[in-house]
């Protein structure tokens, strides 16, 4: 080979070199900040369930009563796709794997609630209870992957009440054999960066007080408030409680009911698709963009519950809602009733299954550098594998057909879908 061409440059090295070190604090900065996405599983749902309510055989059951829902009201794919207007090439996929996500992994994230939803009396028995019963579940191989506890929020009135719920609940948790790896605490009605600073001083306290590791314990920030959007300096009061947070906060997660009524929107129209709705969680996910923080989204009150007719509408309003959330980037959202969870299912597998073949296609060309009839950078490959990633977890795809179509293992997706800072070059496996 012949010698490299020399090239003139008009810059010392110094100069680069004093650059650099002037933007090191910089650099720290972003990379404190701006992890980017964990890499981890996350649920398609929440389910909340009331404390004094939840029980042993709750989670199978949820399952069973949604299974049953599409026994009375849809008992084949084809009455299933006429309700919800699936095509014909999805109708048969999608119901066979709602089905049997159902039968296998009815709820994916469930919430034990202690504040809205719960209205017992002895809330240190049922916090107590709370925690045997989810380390059983555990111990069992009957649990959600994710389970935890909704506390009552920082507020005067419920304060103590609601830091000694989470402390006999962590307490029981840990009497019984430890925390599980799939613990999820979720802390309400956040107004001020100030508690979700109180929640960390919480937290860091237990985990000195039983020998755990700093910042083992995170927790979802509930995003309920016209407070938590904006602040009264006009900033973004929610990216300060994603920073007061110290690297604890897992999610975002969004109320529909009590923003809308913060916002003095009328019980009617307090949904999760109202303008004001949008807006929230607009802020809401460029604030914890980057940030290894998922946000939520919130629920519908409408059951499906009555005569098939009704049950239809209900079911058609679910799935909307879901697929809209869906493309704006909200993965996850909440689940009120088990007659939610065909819908559920039916529309995350949708989402998933219907976009597939052209996504495994469009990276398996930028894996191979093939090109295509759509030109892909690095940040798009990477929304792509993120993409079949999230189909392959929650059930709507299977491991061994994105395989099949990308070329790639679970190993080379991941390396697409997380690649470092600054680096989103990452090579197939």
């Amino acid at each position: 080979m012949g010698q490299q061409e020399k090239v003139a440059t008009s810059l010392a090295g110094a100069v680069s070199e004093g650059i650099s070190a002037s933007l090191a604090p910089v650099d720290a900065e972003l990379a404190r900040r701006y992890p980017g996405d964990p890499g981890t599983r996350q649920p398609v749902h929440t389910v909340y369930v009331p404390g004094d309510v939840f029980a042993a055989g709750t989670i199978r059951s949820w399952g069973d009563q949604a299974l049953a829902a599409l026994d009375e009201h849809a008992p084949d794919a084809a009455s299933l796709a006429a309700v919800l207007g699936l095509s014909d090439e999805l109708a048969e996929p999608v119901y066979q794997r709602v089905r049997a996500k159902l039968e296998r992994e009815p709820i994916e994230d469930l919430r034990i609630d202690f504040e809205d939803g719960y209205s017992g009396q002895g809330e240190d028995a049922d916090a107590a209870r709370a925690a045997r019963l989810v380390t059983e579940a555990y111990e069992q191989g009957t649990a959600a992957p994710y389970m935890g506890i909704r506390m009552k929020c920082m507020e005067a009135p419920v304060r103590d009440r609601g830091i000694r719920t989470l402390d006999i609940f962590l307490t029981g948790l840990m009497e019984h054999g430890g925390l599980p790896g799939g613990l999820v605490l979720t802390l309400p009605k956040v107004t001020y960066a100030e508690q979700v600073t109180a929640m960390v001083r919480l937290l860091e306290e237990f985990e000195k007080a039983r020998g755990l590791d700093a910042g083992r314990i995170g927790f979802e920030i509930q995003i309920e408030t016209s407070q938590s959007i904006l602040a009264a300096d006009g900033t973004a009061a929610v990216a300060r409680m994603i920073d007061a947070a110290e690297g604890r906060a897992t999610g975002l997660h969004y109320g529909t009911f009590d923003y809308s009524a913060c916002l003095g929107v009328s019980a009617a129209y307090q949904a999760s698709d109202h303008p004001a709705a949008d807006h929230a969680k607009a802020v809401m996910q460029v604030a914890a963009a980057g940030t290894g923080v998922r946000v939520s989204d919130g629920s519908t009150n409408v059951l499906p519950v009555g005569p098939t007719g009704q049950v239809h509408d209900a079911w058609r309003l679910h799935y909307g809602l879901t697929r809209r959330a869906l493309a704006r980037a909200y993965y996850q959202g909440w689940d009120m009733h088990p007659g939610h969870l065909p819908t559920r299912y039916a529309a995350v597998f949708a989402f998933y299954r219907e976009g597939f073949e052209q996504a495994a296609a469009r990276l398996a060309a930028y894996a191979n550098h093939a090109g295509g009839d759509v030109m892909d950078e690095p940040a798009t490959a990477k929304a792509l594998s993120s993409y079949l990633l999230r189909g392959i977890d929650c059930g709507a795809l299977d491991t061994a057909e994105v395989a099949g179509l990308t070329g790639l293992t679970r190993a080379g997706l991941d390396s697409f879908a997380a690649p470092r800072r600054g680096d989103l070059t990452a090579t197939a496996q």
